[in-house]
């Protein structure tokens, strides 16, 4: 068994793509077999992520020897090369019919979630500029939650809190986004890139629009990513300022 634990930690970040394809591999079976997609795999994934990182211990099954290649399969560098892969695909002539429209979807949906995890957060009883605006910030994506958190100097307890909103909100666009889908009218190139704006959350949207239709995916994408980076320019520096003029 030593040898074994041995073996995977040498071959840490293999053993971690064989986990994660398992898991992706029986999610999608589960999802397509036992909910005929009504539950998109990626969402069963997601759900089997948090309660696997659950169990794990301060730096989650990374902490476990045999399991530690996922600290870099789950590091900040695949991470952002998997968001900006997700565009690819996307047509220049497609994005450049949304004009300024997408460029209004992309501030308002940052404004929006953010006065939403401000009221969350302000609900649960802080009411300190640094934690109001790390768990809004958290509540546009939870990539711009511990950001924003880390700039203003927010605790570890409150960026976790901005994660952990910013997961639920990944969760909720992916199982829901089927079935609005059709009622709002998601169904070419524009109207996803709108999606994608308002909403943010680059997994959510990705997953959901692949359940809807895979050929909106670059699409919704794209701007659901340009959604993480203004969240990343507006929540630490103007929209911390405008919460701080208010609270202490």
């Amino acid at each position: 068994m030593n040898d074994i634990i041995k073996l995977l930690d040498k071959n840490g970040l293999v053993f971690a793509f064989l986990i994660v394809s398992v898991i992706m591999y029986a999610s999608y079976y589960i999802g397509k077999k036992l909910t005929n997609n009504k539950i998109p795999g990626a969402a069963i994934a997601i759900s089997v992520g948090l309660i696997i990182a659950y169990f794990g211990g301060d730096k989650g099954v990374a902490s476990i020897p045999a399991f530690s290649g996922m600290a870099i399969l789950g590091g900040t560098m695949l991470r952002d090369f998997s968001i900006v892969s997700t565009a690819m695909g996307a047509s220049f002539t497609e994005i450049k019919k949304t004009g300024f429209i997408g460029l209004l979807c992309l501030v308002l949906g940052t404004l929006v979630a953010f006065i939403i995890g401000g009221a969350i957060a302000y609900l649960m009883g802080y009411q300190d500029a640094k934690s109001i605006t790390t768990i809004g910030a958290g509540a546009c994506t939870f990539i711009v939650g511990p950001v924003t958190g880390a700039a203003v100097g927010a605790s570890s307890a409150v960026i976790a809190i901005s994660i952990a909103v910013g997961v639920i909100k990944s969760i909720f666009v992916t199982i829901s986004t089927p079935f609005l889908a059709k009622k709002l009218g998601i169904d070419n190139p524009q109207t996803a890139m709108i999606f994608g704006g308002l909403v943010g959350s680059t997994s959510g949207v990705s997953a959901g629009l692949a359940a809807t239709d895979t050929k909106l995916v670059p699409y919704g994408a794209l701007t659901a990513t340009f959604h993480t980076a203004m969240g990343c320019l507006l929540c630490p520096s103007i929209l911390y300022f405008i919460v701080h003029s208010f609270l202490p």
